[in-house]
């Protein structure tokens, strides 16, 4: 006997693991209907019950699905007991129990009989389900984890059986008359396998003889659930409501809204707050809330955008001030720290009644993230009960505890939950009621007016906004798939196949007469905004910036400190530190530097963060001990002597002219901001010195907002949008870097001025795509919406938060998947605003790379380098930038900066200063005239002789703002911190400040005897340069730590080359640039060796580096460890003695692969690298015979020194012999070594072809990423052929996909039709080939008007090895007449007689001073164009071009 029956219920357990005695857990049964058949199939018996409702409601949701009501069960229904009785009658006669996920339905049949004490054994019962792996592998449906097919509904199942489908899923006689069917028909199928039952031979036979063909439905009728539930809801009444006292008329109800999201609640809503901010004043508002999911994020910018809409208001404008609201939805689940399961909780809304209660929602929203956290983050009533004060509570949503309740669980469980929070809120809770036009609020809505009216609870109108306006609906629909990675076209709803979206486009921003309209029935829904308003006291966010308490010495401690936490110590010991270093680092003090330290401390002391000070140079000095490297200071800081003297900076201020004021204003208090760059390796330790000094609470870093930028809101609604890659790819390329609202809102003859002619023409092509009516203009349409949109958070990468006391009573916090620390949910903008104390604790590579060099010097020559001490004029430096060869050198590798560098020579650190500070955009132009004039070329002049003092060093040029600040206090009587206030104002173009500085200027100058109208000149320079002009400080720094690399690179090359090797192993594009400038400095990079490899580059005795062994794929630290560390005695002489002596559990058999193939063997012996791999026969290659070998050994010695008889009782063990085989060939071992490094090592594929690379390609491969530029040239380049696909078309015809590698890159090609068939032979791997091609305009769509991306025209293919011959027909000597003499004459001699040939032979001759240039043509003269005659000209050099 089989039983096939199957449930519905009031919904679905929170644990699905629980057992059935958990009452509270398993839900209710409202139907079971069952079947049973006895052997042969033959139905039985069938039974049908409705249950009737004991002490529960059927919540909606539930309803939904089945049909059931709890009206319609309370009319059909039969008491459980009598039901049970039944079903146990019906299981006192089977053998099995069937069903579709019958697990589920036995549970539930299980825990009604454990509720009225019964006998459970229906959970012993063998059951036999339909819905298995098996199943799932008969349907093969995709989707299931793991990349397995995924288990089939019964409707999917019956449907693959049957080929047709049944409608009545989900009520029970339906689903129970499906599954016999189903069941049966896999038994008659002989699909018994599925199932574990007894003699399936025999059973199947019977079924068979019962079911000759399909097994067919019994053809029972169903009663349709929901169509009676549904006349039965019709006939019930709402209770009539009682009349509220009104104090006021509907239409005069002031309305605000209460429940609002914004972009900060990631890609949930595509709100911004200050468009939030000055639609809610526009609507004339009396106040806005914000109720960000999980989060605060938005909270100090949404105060800020109030504050800012309330000062824009006309001076006429009567009304009281906007009123920001904060606020936030938080998950509230059972218990916030366990994350055995899965509970997401219910949103609830929280809104600050004042400061006090904004700090609980931070308090809050911070426990969330950093105990509660679990996929959402979460809180529990027990965090409510602690954090309750001064916050109001609306009960939210469907999603809401209440209502949410109310759906899926009962009414009891829902008014119980209302209970608690009246309980807890008292007057401060409301009951929030939506009107959106959708069912389930319907349903809920009279029963919370019950609740409001029964428990007195006040109701409040809400609206839930997702965005502004109605007609973004749709852009915020895309917005929720792009954060569900789901297309647009999907249907909404819950389960598989389906998406999350809103139900309706009625989540907007409705104004007061919309909601007034909607809840004219309910006004005192309405009356309780204004209630809720009253009840909240506005408050700022901003406040001054709180330092963490620096411990002090004991003898500077001042009574009155103690006792009203002054500063007099802090300034005191701040004092005493700076005399201190000052002694060090002056020697003598005269009393100008006095005046300048006390000028200084005067300031800090004036500012009240002397304390900011103590606590930077503490962790610098920190930092130093443990061999951090520091940097010498960045920004203004470094013209604070007060920071040189402490070592906080390591650049002399007074040395260089750095300005104080240009740090702190004297004029007026600000907190002071010093960055510190730390080398890479050690800035984490000086991260953990702090958090070890102030506690891990008081630490944190900083988020950061990650935007959706006009590319990736292109890419983004395209992929949501189901347009196709190229497509989107295509449109996105169009966008200049300019936002997309900033393009469709301006005239095309704004743009034309702001933008290049390339980039203009791709804009109008821009703006005809998005007039269209397709999928491009629509995908154009929504992203204009999207723009800007929050789109994820990160970590601010240097930013560090510290606090005074617990960072929770400061900031709400959150966690990140990137960091220990605790991340500030306000980002950079805004947190010094807030009161927090940041720092820039920046990571340098630069520094490190120093660091690196340094040991290195260290290592190989024993030498102690201290980059502070380094001379300011050494010769060899200042030579290597006169060169220009500065590839490597930190701020100065630039192929721009490298020419004026030749064009200046500088030869003095001032020279390296104003051109740090000249290559930039702006005052780029001022660099020609400050080399003429550097060079004596051009005339050195001044407006004033006065202004010679400040604008010597820069021969007459303003080149930073210190010096318009130190002239305006020479010329025009300026104060320090006028001075400084004048930089602001023309650095930042503050023209109403310029306006009141101007007349000050001319005053002051005039009064001082200098002539007006050339102080009118000046200041007009100055206003147009200041704006370009450059902070010396920062200038002074950095070209201090360019000067060290400099030092380093003309002073010790191969080690500091090694290093700059070593910084860029994770970026192999980079190695191989490097590579390249250690070829060209005459410095050899020979591939790693496992006898003079570490993990870095380093240097070997002969001057070469060595390749790093921590650059080739598969070699890991540990590895390299054991390799260096057992070398130490003496080098390896063989693989055996290699493996004898390493820790073989370190360095396994991929490490020695990789290894071997990147050449770091090849000096143990004569073998090549070939015979590692090859094995005779046995299928074990030799490397593996000499790691078994090396273990072997290994265990052998280990066994001898336990042995009671020593080595002697240990047999030898015989060592491996090389195998004999062919070596490989040379492309084959330069394959080989890219495939374990990223690049060739021992040479080039193409290294026999460069000449005819370099004289007869144009193009680099890397150039076909982005045709757009080459449209209608003809380029021609070449390359090694490397993978090749040749594929048929669907109309029969050929073409193929190939790559094609040259020295830098790889690119993908397609060829097709007569080309292809032209071009095809030479479409071979591993060949050399020269390509010249034709950039042709994409096809026209004639339908659409529109270009398809640019196309490749093949004109002709060639290999490369005969291009040199081909296409060589004369070459062009280039001499300049300064430079001939006999020497040059007699090499020209001899190389004419070594390479006779049929090429002609052309000289041109020149003359730069004059500019003169003679080309003459030799009738006889004629040589034969080859590798040998071109390397004679390089290496001479003589410079040539081929035609």
């Amino acid at each position: 006997m089989f039983l096939i029956f199957d449930t519905e219920t009031t919904g679905l357990p929170k644990r699905w693991d629980a057992p059935i005695s958990d009452s509270e857990n398993w839900p209710r049964c409202i139907q079971v209907a069952w079947q049973l058949h006895d052997a042969a199939g033959t139905l039985i018996e069938h039974k049908d019950f409705i249950v009737t409702p004991g002490g529960y409601d059927i919540p909606f949701e539930s309803e939904q699905i089945h049909g059931i009501s709890t009206a319609l069960a309370k009319k059909q229904g039969t008491p459980i007991s009598d039901v049970l009785t039944a079903f146990e009658g019906a299981l006192s006669k089977t053998q099995y129990v069937v069903g579709h996920n019958v697990g589920f339905d036995v549970n539930i049949i299980g825990a009604e009989l454990h509720r009225l004490q019964r006998n459970t054994s229906v959970t012993t019962i063998p059951v036999l389900d339909t819905c298995t792996e098996d199943t799932a592998i008969l349907c093969q449906l995709p989707g299931g984890r793991g990349g397995k097919f995924k288990l089939p509904t019964l409707t999917e199942l019956y449907r693959h059986l049957f080929q047709e489908s049944f409608e009545e899923a989900h009520n029970a006689t339906a689903d129970v008359e499906a599954t016999a069917r189903v069941f049966l028909e896999l038994i008659r199928q002989n699909k018994c396998s599925y199932f574990n039952v007894g003699e399936s031979a025999s059973l199947v036979g019977r079924i068979q003889d019962s079911y000759p063909n399909q097994v067919p439905l019994v053809g029972l009728t169903h009663e349709n659930l929901k169509a009676a539930s549904a006349k039965l809801v019709q006939k019930v009444q709402s209770p009539p409501q009682k009349s509220t006292p009104l104090t006021q008329t509907i239409s005069d109800f002031a309305f605000a809204h209460l429940h609002t999201l914004s972009q900060f609640s990631v890609l949930q809503s595509t709100i911004r707050l200050n468009e939030l901010a000055e639609t809610a004043d526009k609507l004339e508002m009396p106040a806005v809330a914000l109720t960000d999911l999980g989060n605060l994020m938005g909270a100090f910018h949404f105060v800020k955008a109030v504050k800012q809409v309330n000062a824009q208001r006309a001076e006429q404008d009567q009304r009281l001030p906007l009123k920001a609201i904060v606020g936030i939805t938080l998950n509230v689940c059972e218990n916030h720290q366990d994350r055995s399961r899965r509970d997401d909780g219910y949103q609830v809304v929280f809104l600050a009644k004042n400061k006090a209660g904004y700090q609980n929602l931070s308090k809050l929203s911070s426990l969330a993230y950093t105990q509660g956290f679990y996929y959402v983050p979460r809180v529990d009533r027990n965090l409510i009960q602690q954090y309750k004060k001064d916050i109001i509570v609306l009960t939210g949503n469907v999603y809401g505890e209440v209502p949410s309740k109310l759906l899926n669980v009962g009414e009891k469980q829902a008014e119980e939950a209302l209970l608690w929070w009246k309980e807890q809120f008292a007057d401060d809770l409301y009951i929030e009621i939506m009107r959106h036009g959708q069912n389930d609020e319907d349903r809920i809505n009279p029963v919370l007016v019950q609740f409001s009216q029964r428990h007195n609870v006040k109701l409040v109108a809400t609206n839930s906004v997702y965005y502004l306006k109605q007609d973004e609906a749709n852009a915020h629909d895309i917005l929720l798939c792009v954060k569900d990675g789901e297309k647009q076209a999907t249907p909404i709803g819950k389960g598989r196949g389906y998406r999350y979206g809103l139900p309706n486009q009625e989540y907007y921003f409705k104004t007061p007469e919309q909601m007034r309209e909607v809840f004219a029935d309910l006004p005192q829904a309405l009356e309780s905004i204004s209630e809720i308003i009253d009840k909240v006291t506005p408050f700022d966010l901003a406040r001054d910036v709180l330092l963490p308490k620096f411990d002090i010495p004991t003898q500077f401690i001042t009574q009155e400190d103690a006792n009203q936490s002054g500063k007099h110590g802090e300034n005191a010991y701040l004092r005493h530190l700076t005399y201190e270093g000052a002694k060090d680092r002056y020697r003598i003090l005269n009393d100008a530097l006095k005046e300048r330290i006390d000028f200084e401390l005067g300031v800090i002391e004036n500012t009240g963060y002397p304390g900011y000070f103590l606590i930077v140079q503490d962790f610098i000095a920190a930092a130093r001990n443990m061999g951090v490297s520091v940097g010498p200071g960045r920004g203004s800081a470094a013209g604070s002597v007060v920071a040189y003297c402490l070592k906080i900076t390591n650049i002399d201020p007074i040395k260089y002219d750095l300005l104080f004021e240009r740090f702190l204003n004297p004029d007026r208090v600000s907190l002071p901001d010093i960055d510190i760059d730390f080398d890479d390796e050690g800035r984490s330790k000086v991260m953990d010195y702090v958090i070890e000094k102030y506690g891990a609470n008081q630490v944190a870093q900083i988020i950061t907002y990650g935007t959706m930028a006009a590319k990736s809101s292109i890419r983004d609604t395209a992929r949501v949008l189901d347009l196709s890659l190229g497509n989107a790819d295509r449109v996105a390329k169009l966008v200049p870097n300019m936002k997309l609202k900033k393009i469709f809102n301006t005239e095309n003859k704004a743009l034309k001025e702001n933008l290049r002619a390339d980039e203009f023409t791709r804009v109008v092509q821009l703006k005809a795509i998005a007039e269209g009516n397709d999928l491009e203009a629509e995908t154009l349409k929504q992203a204009q919406v999207l723009e800007g949109s929050l789109r994820n958070t990160g970590i601010h990468a240097c930013g560090v938060i510290i606090t005074p006391d617990d960072i929770t009573e400061f900031v709400p916090i959150a966690t990140a998947k990137d960091s220990d620390l605790y991340v500030t949910q306000f980002d950079n903008a805004v947190v010094e605003d807030a009161g927090l104390l940041k720092m820039d604790f920046l990571g340098l590579k630069t520094l490190t790379l120093i660091k690196d060099t340094v040991k290195l010097v260290k290592y190989r020559h024993n030498i102690d380098l201290n980059p502070d001490t380094f001379p300011l004029d050494d010769a060899p430096t200042y030579a290597l930038f006169q060169r220009g060869e500065t590839v490597g050198i930190f701020q100065y590798e630039s192929a721009g900066m490298q020419k004026y560098l030749r064009d200046l020579s500088p030869n003095v650190f001032e020279d390296l200063i104003a051109m740090n500070a000249l290559y930039r955009p702006g005052p780029l132009e001022y660099i020609p005239s400050f080399v003429r004039r550097k060079n004596g070329q051009e005339e050195i002049t001044y407006d004033l002789p006065a202004m010679e003092q400040y604008l010597k060093q820069t021969y007459g040029i303003t080149v930073y703002q210190e010096q318009v600040m130190l002239l305006s206090q020479s010329l025009a009587g300026f104060s320090k911190g006028q001075a400084d206030v004048l930089r602001k104002a023309m650095g930042k173009k503050i023209f109403a400040l310029l306006e009141q500085l101007k007349p000050q200027f001319l005053d002051g100058g005039e009064e001082r005897g200098h002539p007006r109208e050339t102080l009118e000149k000046i200041w007009k320079d100055w206003e147009a340069f200041a704006s370009y002009a450059f902070n010396k400080s920062h200038s002074t720094c950095y070209a201090w730590v360019a000067y060290q690399t400099a030092y380093l690179k003309a002073n010790y090359p191969a080690e500091y080359m090694a290093a700059v090797l070593s910084n860029n192993m994770n970026d192999i594009k980079q190695v191989s640039f490097f590579m390249e400038e250690c070829r060209r400095m005459g410095i050899s990079v020979l591939s790693p060796d496992v006898n003079e490899s570490f993990y870095k580059f380093t240097v070997n005795d002969q001057g070469a580096i060595r390749f790093g062994m921590g650059a080739v794929k598969g070699v890991g630290h540990a590895a390299v460890k054991t390799i260096v560390e057992n070398r130490k005695e003496k080098p390896y002489s063989s693989i055996f003695d290699l493996t004898q002596r390493i820790d073989l559990r370190a360095a396994n058999k991929k490490s020695f692969e990789s290894l071997i193939l990147a050449g770091g063997f090849d000096s143990l012996s004569s073998a090549h690298r070939a015979q590692y791999f090859h094995h005779n026969g046995d299928g074990v290659s030799f490397v593996e015979k000499a790691l078994r070998y090396g273990a072997q050994h290994q265990e052998n010695e280990q066994s001898a020194q336990v042995s009671l008889f020593g080595a002697d009782s240990i047999a030898s063990i015989p060592t491996p012999t090389l195998p004999n085989c062919e070596p490989w060939g040379a492309l084959h071992t330069l394959k080989q070594e890219k495939e374990v490094v990223g690049i060739y090592l021992s040479g080039h594929p193409l290294d026999d072809f460069a000449l005819a690379m370099k004289h007869f390609c144009n193009a680099k491969v890397g150039l076909f990423n982005d045709l757009e530029p080459l449209v209608n040239k003809e380029v021609s380049f070449g390359g090694m052929v490397g993978e090749v696909e040749h594929r048929i078309s669907k109309n029969g015809k050929g073409w193929a996909i190939f790559s094609l590698e040259d020295f830098e890159e790889s690119y993908e090609f397609k060829i097709f039709g007569e080309e292809y068939l032209k071009y095809r032979h030479f479409l071979v791997s591993d060949s050399f080939i020269h390509v010249k091609a034709l950039v042709r305009e994409g096809w026209l769509n004639r339908e659409t008007g529109k270009r398809g991306d640019p196309r490749l025209q093949f004109n002709a293919f060639q290999q490369l090895h005969d291009t040199l011959a081909t296409y060589t027909k004369k070459i062009t000597l280039q001499f300049d007449v300064a430079h001939i003499d006999e020497q040059l004459l007699k090499f020209l001699e001899q190389l004419f007689k070594e390479n006779k040939g049929d090429h002609k032979v052309d000289m041109t001759f020149y003359e730069t001073e004059d500019k003169l240039k003679l080309t003459t043509v030799s009738r006889k003269l004629k040589v034969h164009v080859g590798e040998s005659l071109l390397a004679a000209f390089d290496d001479y050099p003589v410079a040539y071009k081929l035609n």
